[in-house]
């Protein structure tokens, strides 16, 4: 492994434990707060499904019924005698409720569980001196750090005081900085933002 790469993996798992450190009396609540007092915001908002996702629909007692479904770039879903079904723009629980009523003609009480097991509507961009650059899937609540950490860590040369986001806001594109030195000194956590579908990290 290049002594780049490594050094930034063993950075990173040091920042983990500062962090874990620093909140480890903190009780899981929607608003956590940093080092600092200052609160840190977790999107709490449930996930829309979108073109692409791959979702597990479970229906209890039928297994006929029992089915992976792959949302087409229509936004639509296929499914045993209910035919298609429009699952993009929806939460789990909407189009849960939807296959629920559509399955009562011909099941008796269905009950219904549907999971997203992977997410890739939604993504984000890793561009610049990083080890692996490209797209990645927008995990829940994905950080700058694990967006960077999914793209295998800075590159050679790589400046790490200077890594850029930008995010798409209608006709704005603002920018935002983060300074990887800095994060995993234990000091301005809250540069380290919570990701949005469509930014982009630049890497210098």
């Amino acid at each position: 492994m290049p002594r780049k790469q490594t050094i930034f993996h063993l950075l990173t798992f040091s920042a983990f434990l500062i962090v874990t450190s620093l909140s480890v009396n903190v009780a899981p609540v929607a608003s956590m707060e940093d080092a600092d007092g200052s609160p840190k915001a977790v999107d709490t908002s449930p996930y829309l499904i979108g073109p692409s996702d791959v979702l597990d629909i479970y229906v209890w007692k039928e297994p006929e019924l029992t089915r992976e479904a792959i949302v087409m770039p229509d936004g639509r879903i296929t499914y045993p005698l209910i035919g298609q079904l429009m699952a993009k723009g929806r939460t789990v629980a909407e189009l849960s409720d939807l296959v629920t009523a559509k399955l009562k003609n011909y099941v008796t009480t269905p009950e219904v569980t549907i999971i997203v097991k992977r997410t890739l509507s939604q993504r984000i961009y890793v561009i610049g001196k990083v080890n692996g650059p490209g797209p990645y899937p927008l995990e829940p609540n994905m950080t700058v750090l694990q967006a960077l950490a999914a793209a295998g860590g800075f590159a050679e040369w790589a400046d790490e005081k200077n890594v850029l986001i930008v995010r798409r806001q209608g006709h704005k594109e603002p920018q935002m900085r983060f300074n990887y030195k800095v994060y995993i000194s234990g000091k301005n956590l809250t540069q380290n933002i919570i990701l949005k579908p469509n930014d982009t990290i630049v890497v210098p």
